[in-house]
């Protein structure tokens, strides 16, 4: 790896010589780790360029440190720190920062709940509940029109800009959500956010205050949940059934009064896959209209419907300025990129701009101009409809796959849409036991605990089938059966 300068601090006015200040300097980072046998020490004249001395200087301190024992001078390499060093300590494993602290004495806020929900041995086959096939998007694409970007004769692009995100890719958005979701957005109606977890952030920030309290579904995005815990909300759950989230419970708990907002996915409900009933829509707008909720809901997978069209948003149907609406790329193309948005009144994405502006000023300009040029050339829709029908096609392939190999132990219905699918276990199987050993055994699922705000097990589990090839599924599937076997 290419060096950088090399710090050193110095004492111009001290009465110790400049050398021996450069060599002590060095036996101290040699002593708390940051040099270790066998690294190479920066060139004399590099360093004394860099520390602003005569080459001689440098030099002076070399010839120290080899008479001390701590380096060795070997011809036409340089100096190096010395791998017989007097009583060396223990050089510590990769994953630890030796020389550094291995506490923090300061006291912490609060740390947000729970742990990286998934452990994946090498060479296991996830059935990720909600990541998509990486191997699937245009590489070349993106990275011809992220050259452009870079290219293009505007500086501009690499200056601050609005924390709204680049205005031709919110014209962008807003023309995709106008078409495919009818959203009566425009450029101005739209903030890019980096993913729809900071877009769930902003929102938790701007309308959230300590005490109050926010609703989510029995089963969801946990990430989602605890964003609106770290905000000082109280946290409650409100049931699902084949219809999606209860209104009923939420009713109740609106009429107790304190009820801020509500986190919803009602087109292809995480992890469940049902869709909200039309019935149920129009009275979950009715109910946060007369308490004055808002709703927050979050539709990260809208592409991928394969049966029927799509059910259109509550947005769509919002016209009392109640509904924020959460989309994402992150499906469409690739996790990494980090590109969500945000549709609201434009009060509250005033709100979300100006909180945006203090903690992470704006995103990534050139990305986000390549991925509106993307969009503008149909590059975007011609990429989505190839991975819709290999995702519907790997969708068909899982479900059969169950049912031939595991039709007695998991009980799972086609979903009409979204990236997985959710599955009954038979009566009499735990399918926590059941999972840890299939993940000894290379297959590793998402249980409903997973996804349960209060981590209760349920006998539900999500398996995913967008991030795994077909002939991967098939060999998922029966290493899932061969554990279940035990």
């Amino acid at each position: 790896m290419a060096k950088w300068e090399f710090a050193v601090e110095l004492e111009r006015k001290a009465d110790v010589p400049i050398f021996l200040q450069i060599a002590r300097a060095i036996v101290r980072d040699i002593r708390r780790g940051r040099l270790r046998p066998g690294d190479a020490l920066p060139g004399a004249r590099t360093l004394a360029l860099s520390l602003g001395v005569q080459r001689g200087t440098v030099v002076a301190a070399y010839d120290e440190l080899v008479a001390e024992g701590w380096t060795v001078h070997r011809a036409a390499r340089g100096a190096f720190v010395s791998r017989a060093l007097p009583e060396q300590k223990p050089r510590r494993s990769g994953r630890e920062r030796s020389g550094l602290p291995e506490r923090f004495v300061i006291d912490c806020a609060p740390a947000p709940s729970g742990e990286l929900p998934y452990s994946v041995p090498p060479g296991a086959l996830f059935f990720s509940p909600n990541r998509p096939d990486v191997r699937l998007i245009p590489r070349d694409l993106i990275g011809r029109a992220y050259r452009r970007a870079v290219r293009s004769g505007s500086g501009v692009l690499f200056g601050y800009g609005r924390p709204q995100g680049h205005e031709r890719l919110r014209a962008a958005v807003a023309e995709m959500l106008s078409s495919t979701r009818a959203l009566a957005a425009g450029a101005d109606d739209v903030v890019i956010t980096r993913g729809s977890q900071m877009a769930i952030a902003l929102l938790a920030r701007a309308i959230v205050a300590p005490g109050d309290v926010v609703a989510v579904e029995e089963l969801s995005h946990r990430p989602a949940a605890e964003v609106f815990r770290l905000q000082g909300a109280k946290v409650v759950t409100i049931p699902l059934d084949r219809d999606g989230v209860r209104v009923e419970p939420l009713e109740r708990l609106a009429r107790a009064g304190g009820l801020r907002a509500l986190h919803v996915t009602p087109h292809h409900q995480f992890p469940t896959t049902v869709t909200l009933s039309a019935s149920r829509r129009l009275r979950l707008l009715e109910l946060a209209r007369r308490h004055r909720f808002a709703i927050l809901e979050e539709d990260s997978d809208h592409e991928f419907h394969y049966d029927g069209r799509p059910v259109l948003p509550l947005a769509s149907s919002d016209r009392d300025g109640i509904v924020a609406y959460v989309g994402t790329f992150s499906k469409v193309l690739a996790p990494a990129l980090r590109i969500g948005f945000v549709v609201a009144p434009r009060p509250l994405l005033e709100r979300l701009a100006a909180h945006r502006l203090h903690f992470d000023v704006q995103g990534d300009r050139v990305l986000e101009h390549a991925l509106a040029e993307l969009i503008e050339r149909g590059d975007v829709q011609r990429h989505v409809r190839r991975v819709r029908r290999e995702y519907a096609a790997r969708r068909e392939v899982l479900v059969s796959a169950l049912r031939r190999h595991l039709g007695d132990a998991l009980a799972c219905e086609m979903p009409a849409g979204g990236i997985g699918l959710w599955a009954r276990v038979a009566d009499g199987l735990d399918i926590e036991a059941w999972a840890a050993r299939a993940s000894e055994r290379g297959a590793v699922i998402a249980t409903a605990r997973s996804f349960a705000v209060d981590r209760r097990p349920r006998p539900f589990a999500r398996l995913g089938f967008a991030a795994l090839d077909r002939a991967e599924l098939e060999e998922g599937v029966r290493r899932l059966a061969a554990a279940r076997r035990g």
